[in-house]
């Protein structure tokens, strides 16, 4: 998607001895409610266009606190100016999702936006063993990260790599899953509720998931519901915002005491 156009910024005002008042820099988090098709990058494009319009500096910092991929839906909160400090705090807030996961096939990047390949499974997993499969996710696992991912291995991307066709070995990580629900189940597909920390891939947990079932496994639909305090209650869409954003619209949505 292509974010909105570049404007020039209205002029600084004016005092009444003829000297320039620059404006303030705006600081402050928005909470987006990413809609699919999105990069959060093109979210954070899309803020740093507002407020640019309302007359923040050009090279103003924005960034987020945890890619959604594009597939993905859902909190992507977003930080401007001084806020973007506060990243690293941002990121390593528990997280919640809802995911929806088909057991019938599997994907090249674990989820529906890759190359798809059709699983023939013989004896199909009740309730009852997609229950128990699910349990044995919960608490520290190691994870191995989807080889499409933004890691990098070797000093590139892996998703770089991958799409050349080169074998990537991604190392596994050692990350939290508090919590995971039952939704729903009906063949050949898993609603699952997930708590989680930082670092956690729900595309190699629908992956793993059906490797455990002996079945396929690939991630169809997710929506990030929470991140740290930050939730979906709290969150805008990106046809919601004005035209211009300034101080006022980052104060409403929370305040960090910058």
């Amino acid at each position: 998607m292509t974010p909105d156009p570049p404007a020039d910024p209205p002029a600084d005002p004016v005092s009444n001895d003829g000297e320039t008042t620059p404006t303030p820099t705006p600081a402050g988090i928005i909470v987006i409610d990413k809609a699919r098709g999105f990069t959060s990058m093109d979210v954070c494009a899309i803020v740093r266009g507002k407020l640019k319009r309302a007359g923040a500096p050009k090279r103003i910092k924005v960034g987020h606190g945890g890619t959604l991929d594009p597939m993905a839906t859902g909190v992507l909160v977003v930080m401007v100016g001084n806020a973007t400090k506060m990243c690293e705090a941002v990121m390593v807030g528990e997280k919640e999702y809802e995911a929806t996961i088909d057991l019938s096939r599997t994907s090249d990047t674990d989820d529906a936006e890759g190359v798809i390949r059709e699983v023939e499974v013989v004896t199909k997993p009740d309730e009852a063993k997609v229950t128990v499969a699910l349990m044995t996710f919960v608490g520290e696992i190691d994870q191995v990260p989807p080889a499409f991912s933004a890691l990098h291995v070797g000093g590139r991307r892996a998703y770089d790599l991958a799409r050349e066709g080169k074998a990537v070995e991604m190392p596994a990580r050692r990350v939290v899953i508090h919590e995971i629900r039952l939704e729903r189940y009906a063949w050949p597909e898993v609603v699952v509720r997930v708590r989680c920390g930082k670092g956690v891939y729900i595309r190699s947990l629908a992956r793993d998931l059906g490797r455990v079932l002996g079945a396929g496994g690939m991630l169809t639909a997710l929506r990030r519901t929470r991140v740290g305090r930050w939730s979906l209650s709290g969150a805008r869409t990106i046809p919601d915002l004005p035209g211009m954003l300034v101080q006022a619209d980052l104060a409403a949505f929370a305040d960090l005491g910058l």
